[in-house]
């Protein structure tokens, strides 16, 4: 990277796929209340795409604020079935209720990226993948989540395609990094046509 890159999530995954492909950058994780704004937007009868993209850009607007002239990356991620968004599970419980409810059934996970420089967005992208999940017994339910909690605490759905998730699935249609919440190949094309990373 020419200029500094600023990673505005906390989570893991995302910092490990960037430092995995080459990408130099920091964290400065943005503090912003996503139920909040996930709630008034659900309100007002928003797109999920549309909320993904909303909470991606909360986060890159408010950490590129306090760094002029770095690069700042925004990233959300939204599981969507039929009409409905799903949120992290909080508990073990919420987490059977989710695993319940996507059982044999087919969700989207759409994972929003915005960059940011001095305030002002460059560059969005929304990336789609469509997972078909397993008709699964409240027994399996049950010992999955005796193995893998509190893990999947963090993971929308309550499953981790990186982990032993991904025995949950019969199919998965679209790039296996939107399942990790950042659309890394659109990203890496950016950087490059702008000239931040060697071609």
């Amino acid at each position: 990277m020419k200029n500094p890159l600023i990673l505005a999530s906390g989570s893991k995954i995302r910092t490990e796929l960037l430092s995995s492909a080459g990408i130099t950058h920091s964290v400065q994780v943005a503090r912003i209340d996503e139920d909040s704004v996930r709630g008034a937007l659900e309100a007002e009868q928003a797109k999920p795409r549309d909320v993904a993209d909303t909470l991606a850009e909360l986060k890159a607007r408010k950490i590129s604020q306090k760094n002029p002239g770095a690069f700042v990356l925004g990233c959300d991620q939204i599981l969507q079935i039929d009409d409905r968004i799903l949120s992290k599970p909080e508990t073990i419980e919420q987490a059977k209720e989710q695993l319940t409810l996507l059982s044999g059934k087919k969700h989207m996970l759409l994972s929003a990226a915005v960059l940011y420089q001095d305030g002002e967005p460059k560059w969005r992208h929304i990336g789609m993948v469509r997972l078909y999940m397993r008709d699964l017994s409240d027994g399996f339910i049950d010992d999955y989540l005796g193995r893998n909690w509190p893990s999947v605490a963090d993971s929308v759905g309550a499953y981790k395609l990186e982990q032993e998730g991904v025995r949950l699935f019969t199919r998965i249609e679209g790039d296996h990094f939107n399942v990790l919440g950042l659309p890394l190949i659109e990203f890496i094309n950016h950087l490059t046509l702008i000239g931040e990373l060697a071609s």
